[in-house]
């Protein structure tokens, strides 16, 4: 638990780093070489477990994403950016669009 804020958090994390074990020993036998391999030895033969105990010896730790904008801030920086180009229309300076068709 010290390794993430939340129980939801751990899950997540070991649900995720599970997903991943299994795909690296699918593609054992194919030679593919995509997924990283389990980082610890363990005796479990489960892909959660060693899951888990990556996690409980910091070999795999959660990373903190960056906040997609809020949809209301990305609609306000459009609008703002279509009222410039209406202003500029208005007052008779050509756009670069207006330029390209003529």
């Amino acid at each position: 638990m010290d390794t993430t804020e939340s129980k939801f958090g751990l899950v997540v994390l070991g649900a995720r780093r599970a997903r991943q074990i299994t795909s690296y020993f699918g593609q054992l036998g194919e030679g593919l070489g995509a997924s990283v391999p389990p980082q610890i030895t363990s005796t479990s033969r489960k892909p959660l477990s060693i899951a888990f105990e990556e996690v409980s010896v910091e070999k795999i730790v959660p990373i903190e994403l960056p906040d997609e904008p809020e949809i209301e801030e990305v609609a306000e920086v459009e609008a703002e950016a279509e009222a410039e180009v209406l202003m500029g229309e208005e007052s008779g300076e050509i756009s670069s669009e207006d330029d390209e068709s003529a």
